[in-house]
């Protein structure tokens, strides 16, 4: 964990509050149009396919269940825009403390698991606790609770299942008596800490909201089953009726790695995906976490192509930094010639589409790796123009002890979204659209990579500052 770190409020140019909740709404809206968009996603992604065994593994699973037919055209999506602060280029003062002439810039979009809400609530409300019991006052700092930002993570990830299974409603196969929210997760999870809570969290609401979790892989494939009209049907091991449970909510927080599918792993991805329960997220979601998408969404017109408002595409794209395919194309090339050159190569970020952290490669290290690879492989990364966020000064507390030095942070913001798809061609029409809670985390200025899974860094909560 961080001590409480700085972060900007009501600075210009970056965002203030009210500013960044809107700005996180659009985004929203362009990635649930975008996940109703199949001809724009392939496009985005299809020179993965020969490259990156996932992308390939889940665009067939998409093409096998939209021959199947869709049975549910309603989507829900927990959504994560993690930012940092930049200072630009023309202004190389990074000194410690200053946060003046800075822009604010995305780091990734997520749309898939958004691993660490839970996590980021808890300190979030261990750091308030802190301060109010005045841990922290001592003869030169006196801490402002009402500098420390409440966190609803929880509240916001289980009021969107919530509404997902309601909208879902009764049970419609005859077999089933009840309802429940499905948590499809991996076998022996270690960050299983960040996903019981939303599941109690669940069950604790006024009107409880059933919720179970099963195993990705055989477990799915045991234990669950489609009905003639292709409801999800499961049956808990541990539970003697012989009833079925109905499956409102299908919450992914598995099937993110190429290893997990297997023949097993496809058919039950392919059985929840084909099935009516509502999908958080479906897999043409799920596929927009890639980071080609990222990348062909910074390409001229991209964002008019999914939102109508020009200011709402404006402001997104200001918070851009410039990013690079690796392939045959007139930007390609010259990515290429920036990535190889040592001279060069510090300004950026090679980045390839895996999730989470931890497979980014920095800078100095990016020609020399480049070489170790074939060349064949180069289109399945992006090349990302390196963000440099103010420095600041901060304690850090992890497996190592207490340790300070310099420090960076980066500010997740927490989305929920319900929309229904128009039309087989696209389109979406919003049901929910929520900004929830944040995530804020802190590594040592000399560590490249954030994973705070992975040991990177810790988990943190913003101080507010009037300037």
């Amino acid at each position: 964990m961080a001590w409480p770190g700085d972060l900007a409020r009501n600075h210009p140019p970056p965002p203030d509050e009210e500013q960044l909740i809107e700005l996180v709404a659009q985004i929203k809206v362009l990635y649930c149009a975008i996940s109703e968009d199949e001809e724009w996603v392939f496009n985005a992604i299809k020179d993965l396919f020969h490259v990156e065994p996932l992308a390939a593994a889940l665009w067939e699973i998409y093409e096998a269940a939209k021959n199947a037919g869709f049975v549910q055209n309603v989507s829900a999506g927990l959504f994560r825009s993690d930012y940092m602060l930049h200072v630009p280029a023309k202004d190389s003062t990074r000194s410690v403390g200053s946060i003046t002439n800075t822009t604010l810039k995305q780091v990734e979009f997520n749309s898939f698991s958004c691993a660490g809400a839970t996590h980021a609530n808890k300190v979030a409300d261990m750091h308030r606790y802190l301060t109010h019991i005045s841990a922290y006052n001592g003869q030169e700092t006196k801490f402002d609770i009402s500098a420390l930002p409440a966190n609803k993570n929880l509240e916001s990830l289980a009021n969107l299942l919530a509404l997902a299974h309601n909208t879902y409603g009764k049970p419609k196969c005859n077999l089933a008596k009840e309802t429940a929210v499905l948590f499809i997760v991996q076998p022996n999870n270690f960050n299983i800490a960040d996903e019981r809570p939303i599941e109690y969290a669940l069950w604790d609401r006024e009107t409880p909201v059933p919720a179970y979790r099963l195993d990705f892989g055989p477990d799915v494939l045991q234990y669950t089953k489609l009905s003639e009209n292709r409801e999800l049907l499961f049956q808990p091991p541990w539970l003697t009726s012989t009833s079925p449970v109905e499956i409102s909510v299908v919450y992914m927080r598995a099937g993110y790695e190429a290893r997990e599918y297997d023949q097993v792993g496809w058919d039950a991805r392919l059985r929840l995906e084909i099935s009516a329960a509502i999908k958080c997220p479906s897999i043409l979601g799920h596929l927009t976490t890639f980071k080609k998408v990222q990348q062909a969404l910074t390409t001229p017109g991209a964002l008019e192509h999914f939102l109508a408002d020009a200011e709402a595409a404006t402001t997104i794209r200001e918070t851009f930094v410039s990013v690079y395919p690796l392939d045959h194309s007139d930007e390609g090339r010259y990515a290429r010639e920036q990535a190889r050159n040592p001279n060069t190569a510090f300004n950026y970020i090679l980045k390839p589409s895996l999730e989470g952290g931890g497979h980014n490669i920095y800078g100095d290290d990016i020609p020399e790796f480049l070489e170790s690879v074939p060349e064949s492989e180069w289109s399945s990364y992006i090349l990302m123009e390196r963000i440099q966020p103010p420095l600041l000064a901060n304690l850090l507390m992890g497996p190592a002890g207490i340790e300070s030095g310099e420090v960076v942070s980066e500010l997740g913001i927490l989305g929920t979204c319900l929309w229904e798809r128009k039309s087989p061609h696209g389109g979406c029409d919003m049901l929910h659209n929520s900004v929830g809670g944040w995530t804020f985390k802190t590594k040592h200025a000399d560590i490249d990579e954030m994973s705070v899974v992975k040991g990177y860094g810790c988990f943190d909560t913003p101080y507010l500052l009037d300037m």
